[in-house]
């Protein structure tokens, strides 16, 4: 279910995905900051991304999204209970794989993006607080708007996004579920693994798109 919504949803949401945090930004709130460089990304996205060019638009993600997301919180927490039985190599490569995984994911999603309304909704939170959602609602024509949700930590180097939800699905707990399993299956290297054989079938593009 989750994947279906996520398909569906990701490529109107994607731009509201990326953050880019420059020195002035990070004297900005989270919304104001959302706001801001979506707006910027969108920019960039009708500007220089031409037909769907695949490695301008993981360069995009590259530079705009990876840096403000903390990785090893989200893949921590999406491998949940069995985080504590890897080793310190393996939570490095469960981190990288899931990393890549949500790159080339979004670089997919990005391929298809068209021309979107979004609605940044006010934070509420207090100005002390250092754990928040910043809501936005992706409107499209013809549908109802889809509502992306991120769950932000201030940290000593500015605000870092520890889950999406998408429709109120979590990301992190989506792929609990599946992470679970698999070790299950296969012990954290079967994770591991199963990580590295889903980025090698995302390395191709889409039909009809750049690589």
């Amino acid at each position: 279910m989750f994947a279906k919504s996520l398909r569906l949803a990701t490529a109107a949401a994607a731009a509201a995905f990326a953050f880019c945090l420059g020195a002035a930004a990070q004297e900005q709130s989270p919304d104001a900051l959302v706001k801001s460089v979506t707006l910027e990304v969108v920019g960039i996205i009708q500007k220089d991304v031409k037909d769907g060019d695949r490695r301008k638009l993981i360069s995009v993600i590259e530079d705009k999204v990876l840096p403000h997301f903390n990785f090893t919180a989200m893949t921590s927490s999406a491998v949940g209970r069995n985080w504590d039985k890897a080793t310190p190599e393996q939570k490095s490569r469960l981190v990288d794989e899931f990393k890549t995984l949500l790159v080339r994911t979004y670089a997919s999603s990005l391929a298809a993006y068209s021309n979107q309304r979004f609605d940044f909704r006010p934070l509420r939170a207090k100005p002390t607080d250092t754990d928040v959602t910043v809501n936005v609602r992706v409107l499209q024509s013809g549908t109802e708007p889809v509502q992306i949700d991120y769950d932000m930590e201030k940290r000593p180097n500015g605000w870092k996004v520890w889950d999406v939800r998408v429709a109120g699905i979590s990301l992190v707990a989506n792929y609990r579920t599946e992470f679970d399993n698999q070790v299950r299956q296969g012990g954290i290297d079967g994770l591991i693994k199963a990580l590295q054989t889903k980025n090698k079938s995302l390395e191709k593009p889409a039909a009809g798109a750049k690589k």
